[in-house]
């Protein structure tokens, strides 16, 4: 058995249609079925052919990746799905063989069949298994530090295994991704409970809201409270709901806020949940576009770093980034 990587496009853009159909979906749409593909060979050659403006390359990236997905997975093998639109993994099973849909709308034609198990929290993995995630490929197979043991292991809730010496070369991985993988890590440590209410109320300020964070203990359904305008008097007004648990929130989070926004003058509600949010949470909250927001552990890395020359020189010492350049790598290069 073995643990597959799987995206479901640059920008998560088939996340939901992949967990919705139960499959794992790749693009590559110029292609036809590759079903009657029945070595690696002929594979490459269809791709000459396709992509004939194509560096070859590109093409052998392309290869090394298609054939796997059509040929090398097997059923009950490990595919991890790291999505973009949320600071999630979802995990899944392989249950049959490659299948070239023609019901699915365009960019998802050729999928593996899926049984997706559970969706775990970035924080759940350690960083030696969020950078394999981070791999710059749509298609790649996990195998450093024993991955797929310590995966089955976490699906099973056991401890995971320690992570052995040494390590196996992989793919170049988005060091963007890494870094905020790491600096995710490090907020979770430093500004654990009332720790991460005070750093989001900073953001907001550095938005430019006039806040209020509730002192620590029973906040009455809201952590901080901020409007815009000089005394704060000015929409938007805002009340905030701050959750620093690794867990996951529920619909209940929401549905709390939205009873206790016109107690506190508010006209919006902002949900922040360092573990993300169960999926009930995300559809409903579609349904309140106007008034909820939903902010995960990665909408946080963002604002801190959209706006951290405006935080305070306090939390810009207990918070130290600095900006870097570096090459942008693809899975073409």
């Amino acid at each position: 058995m073995a643990l597959w990587m799987v995206r479901a496009g640059k920008h998560g853009e088939r996340e939901d249609l992949a967990l919705e159909h139960n499959i794992a979906v790749i693009g590559w749409d110029e292609l036809p079925d590759l079903s009657p593909i029945k070595a690696r060979e002929e594979l490459r050659t269809l791709l000459e052919q396709v992509y004939p403006d194509a560096k070859l390359k590109t093409r052998l990236n392309w290869e090394s990746q298609l054939w796997p997905f059509i040929a090398e997975m097997k059923v009950g093998d490990l595919i991890a799905l790291p999505l973009k639109t949320r600071s999630a993994i979802v995990i899944g099973r392989v249950t049959g063989p490659y299948t070239y849909r023609t019901d699915l709308p365009s960019g998802a034609h050729h999928t593996r069949p899926v049984e997706w198990l559970k969706e775990f929290p970035r924080s759940r993995f350690d960083q030696d298994l969020l950078y394999s995630f981070g791999a710059f490929m749509t298609v790649c197979r996990i195998r450093r530090n024993q991955a797929e043991e310590r995966v089955r292991a976490l699906l099973a809730d056991q401890e995971a295994l320690s992570k052995p010496e040494e390590e196996e070369e992989e793919a170049p991985v988005d060091l963007e991704q890494l870094a905020k993988d790491q600096i995710r890590d490090y907020i979770a440590r430093k500004f654990r409970g009332h720790g991460l209410a005070r750093l989001v109320a900073a953001v907001l300020e550095a938005q430019g809201f006039k806040v209020r964070v509730s002192p620590e203990g029973p906040d009455g359904g809201v952590d901080i409270i901020a409007g815009m305008g000089l005394l704060g008097f000015e929409s938007p007004k805002l009340a905030v709901q701050v959750k620093s648990s690794d867990a996951p929130v529920d619909v209940k989070v929401l549905r709390e806020l939205q009873g206790v926004m016109k107690s506190f003058g508010a006209e919006q509600g902002l949900i922040v949940s360092w573990g993300g949010f169960k999926s009930s949470v995300i559809k409903e909250a579609a349904r309140h576009f106007f008034e909820i927001r939903l902010w995960d552990a990665d909408h946080v890395v963002q604002a801190i770093q959209s706006h951290y020359t405006k935080l305070p020189n306090e939390i810009q010492a207990e918070l130290p980034l600095k900006r870097v350049w570096m090459l942008t790598i693809t899975e073409e290069e």
